[in-house]
């Protein structure tokens, strides 16, 4: 009968006659159990976080009595009673068409401005030299940590004063400017190869031109990133809306679904389907740009 010391010797032998090492064999045993932990762990992380996701598309189908019946069961995540009425429900009770259009032609205008002048101040000071440039980006920085809380008082003054309250330009104007925006061209446009631009003003070209028929198209990664961030924050924004607008003609959906929820009868079901044609169009921008949004983020994250 052999002991147990031969028999792991003889072990270890056949391992090695096969080319490879004990010590190799169990390292990678517990590089993939460390691989399959951490698949699981981003797994249950995702559901967590999906998980009211699903329980409000589900629920938006659902009559309202039943969405309080099941709620805090399994039955919730699931499709018991399929019915569009709630969704019907809510384009009769409430202009559901002109939030939703107040929303998009703000967060539009102000993605769209915001890529233009953004990107332009970025690469003014990542590439051009001029005086007072290390002064005003340091203040550009600096700016990012002041929260618009701390501002908001002071700017609602301020457009009380010019008379725009409840106009689209006091929901656009204030926010086509951001540091943060600037900050992620800058960290992009630093990094990129200078023989692009040296080349195209070889041949005569200005600094606009360079800019916009060379940088522009080597930086859609970037631009993108910019875009969906812009896009996500402003398409949320409740507290300015909600200090400056009167009315229903220019409401955004953040402050129409804050007041849909207060309209008598309570109705959670009407409630959940606001929810969901509100998130529906952040879903559809994130899922088209996601390619160049993990590349701009990649990218931009690992520069500066």
């Amino acid at each position: 009968m052999k002991s147990p010391d031969i028999e792991k010797s003889a072990a270890m032998a056949a391992l090695a006659q096969q080319g490879q090492s004990p010590w190799v064999s169990q390292r990678r045993q517990r590089q993939r159990l460390s691989v399959l932990s951490s698949y699981l762990l981003l797994t249950l992380l995702a559901l967590l976080f999906i998980a009211p996701i699903v329980f409000m598309i589900v629920g938006s189908f659902k009559p309202d009595e039943l969405v309080l019946s099941e709620a805090g069961t399994l039955k919730a995540f699931l499709p018991t009673q399929a019915s569009f009425q709630n969704y019907r429900d809510v384009f009769e009770r409430v202009n559901f068409g002109r939030f939703l259009f107040n929303s998009l032609l703000i967060t539009t205008l102000i993605v769209l401005a915001g890529l233009l002048v953004n990107s332009l101040a970025g690469y003014a000071f990542a590439r051009l030299r001029w005086r007072g440039r290390s002064l005003i980006f340091a203040v550009i920085i600096a700016l990012m940590i002041i929260p618009f809380e701390a501002i908001a008082v002071p700017l609602f003054f301020q457009v009380t004063l010019l008379d725009w309250r409840n106009t689209y330009i006091a929901q656009v104007l204030p926010f086509v400017a951001n540091a943060f925006s600037i900050y992620l061209f800058y960290t992009f446009f630093i990094d990129l190869p200078k023989e692009l631009e040296e080349a195209a003003r070889v041949d005569g070209a200005s600094t606009l031109r360079t800019f916009f028929e060379i940088i522009v198209p080597v930086s859609r990664p970037v631009f993108a990133s910019v875009a969906i961030l812009t896009f996500l924050t402003q398409w949320g924004s409740f507290l300015w809306p909600l200090m400056i607008t009167i009315d229903e003609q220019v409401r955004p959906l953040p402050v129409a679904i804050a007041s849909f929820q207060t309209l008598p009868p309570l109705q959670w079901g009407d409630i959940m389907s606001f929810g969901v044609m509100m998130v529906a169009p952040i879903l559809l921008v994130f899922l088209l740009f996601q390619r160049w949004f993990v590349q701009g983020v990649a990218t931009t994250g690992t520069k500066g």
